[in-house]
């Protein structure tokens, strides 16, 4: 199932990103969402989990909640077609997720 978040803190990478998302089990494919000239984050992104059952938790956990300071929107990513490859892990929280 595919998962999309908005409103990333900038310093998060896809590293940090995937062991998130990895708490609630395996991930697939991973991609922040980044500026073609900048190459800074747009502050959003995709994650493609493994389970459906794991993802809705994710969602359900993390939709809402604060991440550095920002609160994050996460639900199921809507399919736009082709175009969703990026590679992917899991693993551990680092610090800056707070689940409410």
């Amino acid at each position: 199932m595919k998962v999309f978040i908005a409103g990333l803190p900038l310093e998060v990478d896809e590293n940090e990103l995937s062991a998130v998302f990895g708490d609630f089990g395996p991930v697939k494919s991973l991609r922040i969402i980044k500026d073609r000239e900048t190459k800074e984050s747009k502050g959003f992104g995709f994650v493609e989990m493994v389970n459906d059952a794991e993802a809705k938790e994710a969602i359900r956990c993390m939709n809402g909640a604060s991440y550095y300071g920002r609160r994050i929107t996460v639900n199921i990513a809507e399919d736009k077609g082709p175009g969703f490859n990026a590679g992917g892990g899991g693993g551990g929280a680092k610090g800056g997720f707070r689940r409410n």
